[in-house]
This record gives C-alpha cells, sequence and structure tokens, in this order.
C-alpha cells in the first residue's frame, strides 16, 4: 500500500513539474508578444507525444502566401488519383508571368510562352513562394472553391480562400483568404500522417517544404542550424501607414531524438518593422524549440 502511495505521489510531481513546464512556456511566449505592436497568434503540437498550448488559436488571421501549402495539397490529390502527375508539361503563356509580384519564374523565363514540368512549378511555388506559379496551380486544379471544397473535405473548417495572388494586389482582398493557428495545426498533423494524401507525395512535399528558400530567417533564425524545418512562409506589404496585414510562418520541426512538433504563428495588423517582426517568429520558435528539449 505504502510502495502505491510512494507511485502514485511520484506520478503527481511529474506531472506537476510537466504542467509548470508547458505554463512557463505559455509565460514565456506571452512575454515575448505582450509589448509588440500585432496581434500574435500560435499554436503548438508535439507530434509524438500529443502535448499542445496555444495563445490565441481561434484568431481569424490573413492566410497569405502560406496558402501555397492548402494549394499544393489540393494538386497532389489529383496527382494521387491520376487525374495529373509531376511529369506532365503545363504550357505557361506570357500572360500568365504578370508584373510587380513575387516570381523568380519570370526571372527565370522573362518571356514565358514554354512548356514546365508540375514538379518544377510546384517547386516554384512552395520552395520559392512564386506567386504566378501559385495562380496557374489555382486555374489548373479548378479554381480557389476546388481547393476550399478539398480543404473542408479534411476536417478543416476554420479555412476560407476566393482570392488569388494577383487579385491580393488590392489591399482589401489582403483580408480574403483566412485560417486560424489551431486549423492549421490540425491541417499539418494530418498531412505529417499520411492521412490526406499517398505515402510518395506526402515525402514529395514534406520536402519541397524543407526546401523552403527563407535563408536563416523567421521560424529558421530561432532553431540551432542545420534543423529539419518544414515550412510555409507569408507576408504582405505595408501600406502609407506602415500597417502590414501579416506575417506568417507555419511547420513541422524534427528534434535531435527523431520527434517533431508543430508550430503554426500567425502575426496580424502589424506596425513594427520587418526585422522586429521576423524576431517574434524567431524568439517564439527558439522558445518552443526550448521547451522540446528539456522535455524530452
Amino acid at each position: 500500500m505504502r510502495k502505491l502511495f510512494y507511485v502514485m505521489l511520484f506520478s503527481l510531481a511529474s506531472f506537476q513539474t510537466f504542467a509548470q513546464t508547458i505554463n512557463e512556456l505559455r509565460q514565456e511566449l506571452n512575454q515575448i508578444i505582450k509589448t509588440k505592436n500585432a496581434t500574435v497568434g500560435i499554436s503548438i503540437k508535439g507530434i509524438e507525444d500529443k502535448d499542445t498550448l496555444s495563445i490565441n488559436g481561434n484568431l481569424k488571421a490573413p492566410l497569405m502566401s502560406v496558402f501555397k501549402f492548402h494549394i499544393a495539397l489540393t494538386v497532389l490529390d489529383k496527382i494521387d488519383k491520376g487525374e495529373l502527375s509531376l511529369e506532365q508539361k503545363i504550357f505557361i503563356k506570357k500572360k500568365d508571368l504578370h508584373e510587380n509580384t513575387w516570381s523568380p519564374m519570370k526571372e527565370e523565363y522573362p518571356n514565358g510562352n514554354m512548356y514546365l514540368t508540375l514538379d518544377k512549378l510546384l517547386r516554384y511555388t512552395v520552395s520559392h513562394s512564386d506567386n504566378n506559379g501559385c495562380d496557374i496551380l489555382i486555374d489548373l486544379v479548378g479554381g480557389a472553391s476546388v481547393i476550399q471544397k478539398f480543404i473542408n473535405k479534411q476536417g478543416i473548417k476554420d479555412f476560407v480562400i476566393k482570392v488569388n495572388e494577383e487579385q491580393m494586389k488590392i489591399w482589401k482582398n489582403l483580408y480574403v483568404n483566412t485560417t486560424t493557428p489551431l486549423a492549421t495545426t490540425e491541417l499539418l498533423e494530418k498531412f505529417f500522417k499520411g492521412e490526406i494524401l499517398k505515402e510518395n507525395t506526402t515525402k514529395y512535399l514534406y520536402q519541397i517544404m524543407v526546401e523552403t528558400s527563407r535563408g536563416l530567417t523567421w521560424m529558421k533564425a530561432g532553431l540551432p542550424e542545420n534543423t529539419e524545418l518544414a515550412h510555409r512562409t507569408g507576408m504582405s506589404g505595408t501600406n502609407d501607414n506602415n500597417l502590414r496585414v501579416a506575417l506568417n510562418d507555419i511547420g513541422i520541426v524534427k528534434l535531435p531524438n527523431g520527434k517533431h512538433f508543430i508550430l503554426s504563428v500567425y502575426l496580424k495588423e502589424i506596425t513594427e518593422s520587418q526585422k522586429d517582426t521576423e524576431k517574434i517568429i524567431a524568439d517564439i520558435a527558439k522558445a518552443t524549440w526550448g521547451y522540446f528539449i528539456r522535455k524530452n
């Protein structure tokens, strides 16, 4: 009986230590964001250990280029069904390569009127955040409504897509496509567990998200060098009042012990400088990494 009592006491103490650690992380994150001129939404989940934490997890946040992840899922589902293939060639018209937008593809092929494989188009869009590639993919699958239905079918209700990158050149349209940190984390977990795509297409998208080109900025800046991070970023410009609609980073982080955690961070209505805004996300990632390292 005495042995059972001590086991129960030890278990309770272990639980309290764990709970305090979660609480300490929450306090640390609140300390990071409390004085910032931005509305911040955070969702964290350990995939293998199931521990969760959210701050403003139901924040209705403008997606910006994060929606390229959702678009890629829809494209790859059609590949899984045999309706498309990575090897098929897509004709890129010159008129598809819009001016005054982020497009490494346009820089490489300024005159258009050429063929690219769907694989290359996905890599431009997901890894390099190409806005022209994004809009070509939206048209390829049948429009924003097709993506909306596919994401909703995965059980994700807090998600809206109605406009493409070209339409987001109009300021008010930057607020149209939305989701929440919690909905993003749920979708990322379903994706990682192979509940949305087949094994090969899951691995493919995960890898091109690892290749996302942001250098050592945003979430990456808060993680140790060479940490495996499969992520997708999104950022609006600013208006004449120095207001930035959103700056986001969502991803799956691999820990040294082989486990993973999901981190979804959305910043909305920001008047901080871009450098300081990026540091908010880096600091959140650093604190979250520290928690999981101490825990494991």
